[in-house]
């Protein structure tokens, strides 16, 4: 079963599991379940997904319940009236906060405007060594993207050279190898925590929470981060 964040007659929000699928896809492959399959069946009506999160991320994903909710909301997201924010585990420590527009190239080698802001939350240093050092440090950051574009965040986050931990396309995969034979865990550390939006009738500012899972909780115990106001 789905957890369901947030419900009305318009729209229905879920804590997307890391490793679902939204939908069907070219570029991410097949899989025996899909989340809009799977919401569909388990409140037995249509839905639409407004938005997307990679396969590997988890956290808030929201569909609405008929097409003129969807067309109102789509709005909203291509306006850049709906802020996204995201938590993140990356490797090293970033600056305290930053700005990152970078272009990136789309899935049809289409260069776009991408701009993503984060800050940093906690530092973490552990004894864990790796090539010439003897510990490993790692940073929990918030992130907003201001673009929505294709794996923007973690595109963005290996261009200033502190990539996700777990992420294998656009992270360390020396750094990802050595976290599955330590701690035996490949998760992905990028989970979307919170959507704000305006209520498509009501014009209600709406607030929607995800909190983590127990695998991120785990690489986080780690590290000895406080996750708690996520969990």
């Amino acid at each position: 079963m789905l957890e369901i964040l947030y419900r009305d007659e318009h729209l229905i929000a879920i804590n997307k599991p890391s490793g679902l699928l939204v939908h069907k896809s070219f570029y991410a492959g097949e899989a025996d379940t899909y989340a809009i399959q799977e919401l569909r069946k388990q409140i037995g009506q249509k839905v639409y997904p407004v938005h997307r999160l990679d396969r590997k991320t988890s956290g808030v994903l929201l569909f609405t319940l008929d097409k003129e909710t969807l067309r109102i909301m789509s709005d909203q997201f291509t306006s850049r009236e709906v802020e996204k924010k995201y938590i993140a585990i990356l490797r090293g420590w970033t600056k305290e906060e930053e700005t990152i527009d970078y272009d990136l190239v789309n899935e049809n080698e289409v260069k776009q405007n991408a701009v993503t802001y984060y800050h940093r939350l906690q530092t973490s240093e552990i004894d864990l060594p790796f090539l010439k050092h003897q510990t490993s440090r790692y940073c929990l950051v918030e992130a907003i993207p201001e673009t929505g574009r294709f794996h923007q965040l973690r595109k963005h986050f290996k261009h200033i050279l502190h990539p996700i931990l777990g992420c294998r396309k656009h992270g360390c995969n020396k750094q990802n190898k050595l976290w599955l034979q330590a701690f035996g865990i490949n998760k992905m550390t990028l989970h979307a925590h919170q959507l704000i939006f305006n209520h498509p009738v009501s014009n209600e500012r709406i607030t929607v929470n995800a909190t983590i899972d127990a695998e991120f909780k785990r690489v986080g115990d780690l590290l000895n981060l406080d996750l708690s106001s996520y969990s």
